[in-house]
């Protein structure tokens, strides 16, 4: 299977403390997220991130294969990559074991998105916000319970 070229992180950002929005999948895209003993690794990993790596983070929806995520570089210690990479490799040395699986657990790349306004914020937060509504997993998004905000709304 050809592999998909991931497109280049933009070289110069104009923005004091950028926002992203991030899509990290599962490798392979085994539905094994949705669980809260997983959600509580992920929560706790995310916590450290603004004092570990200068970036916070905000809103958050955990699917069983995936999970959207937004970001905000705070004191900017580290890039995105290296953020986002430290973070999928310590959160799956906890849950591999927990789920009794080997790794790989993440996909190698993910997905970035710099927000570029309030508005545009607000319209992708409410997508990821209906994500396991669409997915037909619980009725109203309020009924999901793997989703919250770690450092802002």
């Amino acid at each position: 299977m050809k592999q998909r070229k991931h497109l280049r992180r933009l070289g110069i950002i104009y923005q004091s403390h950028p926002r992203y929005f991030i899509t990290v999948c599962m490798h392979n895209r085994r539905k094994l997220l949705a669980h809260p003993e997983v959600h509580e690794i992920l929560r706790r990993h995310w916590a450290k991130s603004l004092d570990l790596y200068g970036w916070a983070i905000g809103s958050y929806v955990v699917m069983p294969d995936h999970i959207h995520f937004f970001c905000v570089d705070a004191e900017s210690k580290v890039s995105l990559s290296k953020m986002v990479g430290s973070w999928k490799q310590w959160s799956a040395k906890e849950i591999c074991p927990l789920l009794g699986i080997e790794a790989p657990f993440w996909q190698q790349e993910f997905f970035d998105h710099l927000i570029r306004s309030g508005e545009s914020y607000s319209e992708k937060w409410e997508y990821v916000r209906q994500n396991p509504v669409r997915a037909s997993l619980v009725p109203t998004a309020e009924d999901w319970e793997f989703f919250g905000h770690i450092d802002y709304a």
